[in-house]
């Protein structure tokens, strides 16, 4: 009986560790693929930006990066008229604070990679 219990009890551990060292290896590269390859090296100046400013086609800038939230207001938990104002403008407060003085959450911080298209262009 003693075998046993020592036995599945290693069997476990050892299925845990695998499971554990899967999850670490297929997450990395899953963040990685999320971001669009284009976007690395495009710069946006601010006056193109302000042209994508309908719920239709959104892009708004957080601090220095570019973002095309158009296919996610929809998903928005809350009432895409909370965000529509921001669509063609820098809404880095607005983000960071959710306009509330209370920051998004980390899942949130999460999604902002599948939605960046660029960087802002300065001058």
């Amino acid at each position: 009986m003693r075998k046993l219990f020592v036995s599945s009890t290693l069997v476990f551990c050892l299925a845990l560790g695998g499971f554990w060292v899967a999850s670490l290896l297929l997450t990395t590269p899953a963040a990685e693929a999320d971001v669009k390859p284009a976007a690395a090296g495009r710069q946006i100046a601010a006056v193109e930006v302000a042209g994508h400013n309908s719920p239709t086609d959104c892009w708004m800038i957080l601090g220095t990066d570019v973002f095309d939230f158009s296919t996610y207001l929809p998903q928005h938990p809350s009432d895409p008229d909370v965000i529509t104002p921001w669509c063609g403008k820098d809404a880095s407060e607005a983000y960071l604070t959710k306009t509330k003085g209370r920051p998004h959450s980390p899942y949130a911080d999460s999604l902002l990679p599948k939605f960046h298209i660029g960087t802002l262009k300065r001058g």
